[in-house]
């Protein structure tokens, strides 16, 4: 069995106070294995993506309030180091290369856990919200629900399926489509939506993609988008939508921006029958729907919420074969506030990964 020195402290990017600024600390504490919890586990970060729930959560702006003293970080992939005393049938050992997703543990025995809502569970622990997440060099997380990575998908590429990768996967699988379909994908170029359109074409959807810009009309048409559309040049988004399609509509819509504007929209161009994917989460915004065109259209809207620990398998699984490709700029965790910047200004093409071994 591998055994690992454990530093008692490490370095982290912490943000002390809802919206207040990120402070970078070189003597915060490491758990150590004597007081790891039993099904505790202690991981050691490799590398770490950045979400725009990070952003929400360090700013405070969402109707639910992350802990304070914060460390953000829920996209984490490393090694684990340390397991608690008395820790049964633990699906992971020392050593094994795991990731730490936004759902960092359940009770596993409630009705939403035994039916495969884990991330429903009412005792939850959220990384990066209301347990410590990844913007650090050490991580206590739970052996039943870090992820293994497969053998030879390098953790920066890994990084970003965990949450991104996931919460597009699980929408995409649950939006009742067939291969052929037509599947629009506002915010079609960012972290969530270039992910978005791959997983849509392994599963031999025909893709519509809503962003604007050229460098992310480019990297969309790359990855599989059969149409581009620009919300910004655009005339009318919903003509656009239904003139690609034949002139019924998308059979679905998953909407990865975090406007309301993208799902009111939505349910324009969407032909009987869709169904519209809520991923984005834009806060104290709210849809507005014709109650009388959704009954009338047999429009379904749903929403969902990252995935559970067999959806993590499976959208790590197609990444690892090569399906999926994040795109993704590498920095260091210092270029954490610059990239919230970027995240606000809406500038971020594909995704961003902290290289957490320097």
């Amino acid at each position: 069995m591998a055994n690992f020195k454990i530093p008692e402290t490490q370095k982290v990017a912490v943000v002390p106070k809802a919206g207040g600024t990120i402070e970078f600390k070189n003597d915060w504490p490491v758990r150590q294995q004597k007081d790891l919890a039993a099904g505790e586990c202690l991981v050691k970060i490799e590398a770490s993506g950045c979400c725009h729930t990070d952003l929400h959560a360090a700013l405070g702006d969402w109707p639910l309030q992350a802990m304070t003293p914060l460390i953000g970080g829920h996209e984490g992939v490393g090694i684990v180091v340390a397991i608690g005393n008395n820790t049964n049938n633990s699906p992971v050992k020392l050593g094994d290369r795991v990731g730490i997703k936004w759902l960092a543990d359940s009770c596993l025995n409630c009705e939403d856990c035994r039916k495969g809502r884990e991330q429903n569970c009412s005792q939850a622990k959220l990384s990066g919200f209301t347990v410590d997440g990844t913007f650090a060099e050490y991580v206590v997380s739970f052996v039943q629900h870090v992820t293994a990575i497969p053998e030879g998908f390098p953790s920066n590429d890994a990084a970003s399926i965990l949450c991104a990768g996931v919460t597009v996967y699980r929408a995409i699988k649950n939006s009742r489509t067939e291969q052929g379909d037509w599947i629009v994908i506002p915010g079609a170029g960012g972290g969530l939506g270039h992910l978005a359109v791959q997983y849509a074409r392994a599963r031999g959807l025909r893709v519509i993609a809503i962003d604007t810009g050229d460098h992310k009309a480019k990297l969309c048409r790359d990855l599989g988008a059969e149409v581009w559309v620009d919300f910004k040049t655009s005339k009318d988004i919903v003509a656009d939508v239904k003139k690609a399609t034949g002139g019924p509509g998308a059979h679905s819509a998953v909407v990865t921006a975090a406007t309301s504007g993208g799902y009111n929209q939505a349910l324009d161009y969407l032909r009987p029958g869709a169904t519209l994917m809520a991923v984005g989460l834009p806060g104290t915004a709210t849809i507005n729907a014709s109650i009388f065109f959704t009954v009338f259209k047999s429009i379904s809207i749903c929403g969902s919420y990252v995935g559970n620990r067999q959806d993590a398998r499976e959208a790590l699984d197609i990444a690892a074969r090569g399906q999926v490709k994040v795109h993704f700029a590498l920095k260091d965790l210092r270029e954490l506030q610059t990239t919230y910047d970027g995240l606000t200004a809406g500038t971020v093409a594909g995704r961003i990964v902290f290289d957490m071994t320097k």
